[in-house]
């Protein structure tokens, strides 16, 4: 195989590219609603009445995406069971057949790229930048862990002693459960069954309920592209799938992306080892954040400005990573408030569909309702210098804001909202900007905007973040470039997109052997 590279980002300032994707829309449109199955084995259970569930357009609630069949604690079971007896074929394929295997599903992605793009633009409402930016990061995930699957199955370099050989190999532990997200309804999901799947385990994916029909089409592409059935299922469906996949003691790993009170009991679940499960779960789990950016005394405002802007109000700031606060030196707070504040109020809020837009709505009623309660709330504990409005009606839009003058132990600070609000703090050094980080629970990304190299040295040490940007905006963590995971509460387990994450994956298995013989060789 060749060097791995990240996939490159579509052109949406050319006119034909905007056209072809406005056609994939279209031609999408005609097929609505789709139809998701339970897939285990070559069994899949297509919708029915008393069972199934709907997603829809956020921008759009009347427009329906797709039906999906609701899968429950039985399907959990004949999935993982499924997996259980598929998983020796699919190790014994060996790392080579299985990257080949995973290499051609990227493929697959790749060709269908333009309908996978306008698939998310209707049933997660994303932007065609972010859209698209999620279709090449699955694909990213897919070629790069065929590859990290070939290099570990080599195994590391072990002292070796005379009259001695020493080996060691990293096994597949079973079966997967992977949980996922909607927000990055193909990449994320992608990430972890590929991991999963190169490492040599069988794997069973629950997607969110939001974001059935994605998953779909990535289930649909690793079939078509050679894994064999039941060493891949796919649970739509609600909570009940998921925390029955938690518990099945023939599950080995699991994957979990989302939030942190769901992640924190998965990990207390998994904990369990009841009578007659042989092994302890292995949980991988990347969750919450309220991720802050220090803005320095001399920063550049030119760059730290749409930093702040992108890192906050892409996606309606329904990203794991978006800056939640801003953390400002006190000789630069108010001049930062009034750029901000400027930038925020020409943000297009609007339909994910149109290339205007900024912002598009967030994914449900739930949602807004939830971020229109901070947002008031910041309102009465402080100032609010920047709200959009009005927004357009008729979707789960909610304004962009940007609050300031709020009391320490304000909610609003302290809570990860999940939406487009951002606070600014005053500090009155980058010292007491880093004590703040310090004190927080979460720890996933933050960032920095500084000139003064010893400023940056001195956040670089004391952030516990999983991932730290210097002068630039703190999403879109790249494949290969910038490993992504969190740590303390954000975070349980290594990188996603890094050297080291099949490992988690896997069991080390070491043999020792005396080449010492007495006597004739048995071979």
């Amino acid at each position: 195989m060749r060097p791995f590279a990240n996939e490159p980002a579509l052109e949406l300032r050319r006119g034909d590219v905007r056209e072809s994707l406005l056609s994939a829309l279209r031609e999408l449109d005609g097929r609505l609603p789709l139809e998701v199955p339970v897939i285990v084995g070559v069994d899949r259970l297509a919708p029915a009445s008393e069972d199934s569930f709907e997603s829809t357009d956020p921008g759009n609630p009347e427009r329906l995406v797709a039906m999906a069949a609701g899968a429950g604690h039985e399907e959990a079971d004949a999935a993982v069971g499924a997996a259980a007896e598929a998983f020796p074929d699919w190790r014994a394929c060996g790392a080579a057949g299985r990257a080949e295997v995973l290499v051609r599903a990227a493929g697959i992605l790749r060709e269908r790229r333009l309908e996978l793009a306008a698939l998310q633009v209707r049933e997660c409402a994303k932007p065609w930048p972010e859209a698209d930016a999620d279709v090449c990061e699955a694909i990213d995930f897919l070629e790069y862990y065929a590859r990290e699957a070939v290099r570990l199955d080599e195994g590391p370099s072990l002292l070796q002693a005379p009259g001695e050989r020493n080996e060691m190999r990293y096994r597949p532990r079973g079966v997967a459960a992977v949980i996922a997200p909607w927000n990055f309804p193909l990449a994320i999901p992608t990430g972890m069954t590929a991991a999963a799947l190169a490492a040599g385990n069988a794997a069973v994916l629950k997607p969110a309920e939001q974001s059935p029909a994605s998953a779909l089409m990535l289930v649909e592409a690793l079939l078509e592209a050679g894994v064999p059935p039941g060493a891949i299922a796919l649970l739509p469906g609600y909570g009940g799938a998921g925390a029955a996949l938690v518990r099945n003691p023939r599950v080995h790993v699991i994957a979990f992306t989302g939030s942190s009170a769901v992640g924190l009991e998965i990990v207390r679940a998994a904990a369990e080892t009841p009578y007659g499960q042989p092994h302890v779960k292995r949980v991988v789990a990347e969750m919450g954040g309220k991720n802050c950016v220090i803005v320095d005394a001399d920063a550049d405002l030119d760059e730290a400005v749409p930093g702040i802007v992108r890192s906050a109000f892409d996606y309606a700031g329904q990203k794991c990573s978006a800056c939640a606060r801003v953390l400002a030196h006190e000789a630069v707070i108010e001049p930062l408030l009034e750029r901000l504040a400027g930038a925020v109020s020409v943000l297009s809020v609007g339909q994910a569909e149109s290339f205007a837009t900024d912002v598009p709505p967030v994914i449900e009623r739930e949602a807004r309702e939830r971020v229109e309660r901070y947002a008031d709330r910041a309102a009465e504990e402080g100032r609010v210098v920047a709200r959009v409005a009005p927004v357009p009606e008729g979707g789960w839009f909610s304004a962009p804001t940007v609050a300031t003058d709020l009391p320490p132990d304000s909610p609003v600070l302290r809570d990860e909202i999940f939406g487009p609000v951002l606070t600014v703090e005053r500090v009155a050094s980058v010292s007491a900007a880093c004590d703040v980080l310090e004190r927080l629970p979460f720890a996933l990304t933050g960032g920095v905007f500084s000139r003064d190299p010893a400023a940056v040295r001195e956040v670089v040490r004391r952030a516990p973040v999983g991932n730290l940007y210097v002068n630039r905006h703190i999403t879109g963590a790249m494949v290969g470039r910038q490993p992504f995971g969190g740590n303390r509460r954000s975070g349980v387990g290594s990188k996603a997109g890094g050297p080291d994450y099949l490992l988690q994956f896997t069991e080390p298995h070491v043999v020792s052997e005396n080449t010492m013989r007495h006597g004739l060789p048995v071979e």
